[in-house]
């Protein structure tokens, strides 16, 4: 096929809503990711919180959202796409508002009757539940709204839209902390998702296909979860993989916070972080080529040692220019495993059930963050602020990763599901 071909089915091969909902998308991981690059070091030294609650917040704030997605994926099915997306761009500019206005006089009288860190941590979970109806509503659209010769396209469409607004959120959030001041990345954020909000209002309509099946009962859908929680191999890896996420999201829990009180207070923390996401886009197609023939699980492996050795870097030479390096190659080792792990959950998954066991694969997002978050404050405290030793922060971080890439080894030896016998075969 010429690229003009192609390039003919991918102007006719998507409806409207397609479109609109993946152009909101980009704002909603802007707002996100502008709010979660600001989010620690503003509870920590604006809101005067110590260095475990502030982590363990923002731990919250990113972990919530990915144990909240099946709920919001039932809800938006109920609801109705456009409902859903409407609602949650409300909820979402009404509690990034809310964020960044814990300063604000009007708010005094709550702020002195309810200890802060409740407080906070109330109000950072409204973004989840906002964000929880946005992931399946734009998904959703997106399979509803492309022809069947260009959903493939259509979904890459959407993960290169999604990091575009992951590489400009810490952008955004840093030219808002430089020129006013940090609460106002929250506001910015807030009015960036409130303007999607009108988007959806006047240019987005439920999306339709004749061909669309019928949505499984409640019970059914209870049946599925039980299967997949007594499927105790799977959940085994699961929780052996959250070990990933648990040293991936102290880039944005200690990493800021270590650049800024260690190395260079004047260090612009919001905009390194947008080095991640960028790599992501121009890298993708390059490591998924060079790792094509690689085993799902060897993948998944290899970018979860590419990622523990990340941290050797700020260890072997703690500065600014090496927390660049960490970043990058932290970045390299997501491209690597990131695609084959949904591909290797997609063929554990019996037939009819792949919605479900992808629904779960979600979970080590989640509890890496919830946990990550926690574990980072108590590294951060004991070897920053106790022991004066803040460089051992990151051996810590390179032998958990180092550890969680062994035993996945050892599970794929031990534990190796009939799917991966295959594939080793092959």
């Amino acid at each position: 096929m010429s690229f003009s071909d192609r390039l003919q089915q991918i102007k006719t091969g998507f409806e409207r809503p397609f479109w609109v909902a993946n152009i909101t998308e980009v704002f909603e991981r802007l707002s996100y990711y502008a709010a979660l690059a600001s989010l620690p070091r503003y509870l920590h030294e604006s809101l005067n919180l110590t260095v475990v609650q502030a982590t363990m917040l923002a731990g919250i704030f990113g972990g919530a959202v990915w144990l909240l997605a099946p709920f919001g994926g039932t809800t938006a099915d109920r609801l109705g796409f456009r409902r859903a997306l409407s609602l949650a761009y409300l909820i979402l500019s009404g509690s990034y508002f809310l964020l960044g206005s814990f300063n604000a006089p009007w708010l005094g009288p709550l702020r002195n009757a309810v200890p802060l860190v409740w407080l906070a941590g109330a109000v950072l979970l409204l973004p989840a539940f906002g964000i929880a109806l946005v992931k399946p509503a734009v998904v959703g659209t997106t399979a509803r709204a492309s022809k069947d010769n260009v959903r493939s396209i259509g979904y890459s469409i959407y993960y290169t839209l999604v990091n575009i607004g992951g590489a400009a959120g810490p952008l955004v959030a840093s030219w808002v902390h430089r020129h006013m001041s940090v609460e106002n990345v929250f506001r910015a954020a807030a009015v960036s998702v409130f303007g999607m909000f009108f988007v959806v209002l006047f240019f987005f309509r439920e999306p339709k296909r004749s061909d669309e099946t019928q949505t499984a009962s409640l019970w059914q859908a209870v049946k599925n979860l039980w299967t997949v929680v007594c499927d105790l191999r799977f959940m085994l890896f699961l929780l052996i993989f959250s070990g990933y996420w648990i040293i991936y999201w102290q880039i944005f829990f200690i990493l800021p916070l270590y650049v800024h009180n260690y190395i260079n207070p004047d260090a612009d923390t919001e905009r390194m972080l947008s080095t991640g996401p960028i790599l992501v886009i121009l890298l993708t197609l390059a490591v998924s080529l060079m790792t094509q023939k690689m085993r799902p699980f060897r993948a998944i492996a290899l970018g979860t040692l590419i990622s523990a050795l990340a941290w050797v870097f700020p260890w072997i030479h703690p500065s600014v220019a090496m927390a660049y390096v960490t970043l990058a190659v932290i970045a390299l080792g997501e491209i690597t495993l990131s695609p084959r792990y949904y591909e290797y959950v997609s063929r554990l998954a019996p037939s009819g059930q792949q919605g479900t066991y992808l629904g779960f694969a979600f979970l080590p997002i989640g509890m890496g963050s919830i946990f990550g978050g926690s574990f980072g404050g108590h590294l951060f405290h004991h070897y920053a602020e106790v022991t004066n030793q803040p460089t051992r922060i990151w051996w810590v971080l390179t032998a958990v990763g180092v550890l969680t890439a062994l035993l996945l080894w050892i599970y794929d030896r031990v534990m190796m599901p009939p799917q991966s016998m295959a594939e080793s075969k092959a």
